[in-house]
């Protein structure tokens, strides 16, 4: 039996606080591939906008990650890279965490589903 991710179907990624991933890891969504790369990132009092964005990117670029969760107090520090991205797959789903409440105004996908769902109204 063949353990390759295309067979198994694609991963879940999470960008988060040491309390949300170890939440979706216990929950089993912890990969570690041959090449000792996982599809989390434990962000920390120390980690950079810069590293966020680095991790962000690889997650985007990966063929096997589907969805990317990211806790949304660090999808603020990349607010640009984030709204950028605009491809159906992966899917890039904005989560609060304890600390940090979740702020739908600031919910890029939320937006863009808003636009879609009411576009602006025309006075005639």
């Amino acid at each position: 039996m063949s353990t390759n991710t295309e067979d198994l179907g694609r991963l879940l990624a999470v960008i988060g606080d040491e309390d949300t991933c170890v939440g979706f890891l216990l929950g089993g969504i912890g990969e570690v591939d041959e090449d000792r790369e996982t599809n989390f990132m434990v962000v920390e009092r120390d980690t950079t906008p810069k590293q966020v964005e680095e991790c962000f990117k690889k997650f985007l670029r990966r063929p096997d990650i589907a969805i990317i969760l990211i806790n949304q107090v660090y999808a603020d520090m990349i607010r640009p890279t984030v709204d950028a991205h605009n491809l159906a797959v992966p899917t890039v789903l904005e989560i609060p965490s304890k600390q940090h409440p979740y702020d739908s105004s600031r919910d890029s996908i939320l937006k863009r589903a808003q636009r879609v769902i009411s576009p602006p109204e025309r006075h005639y």
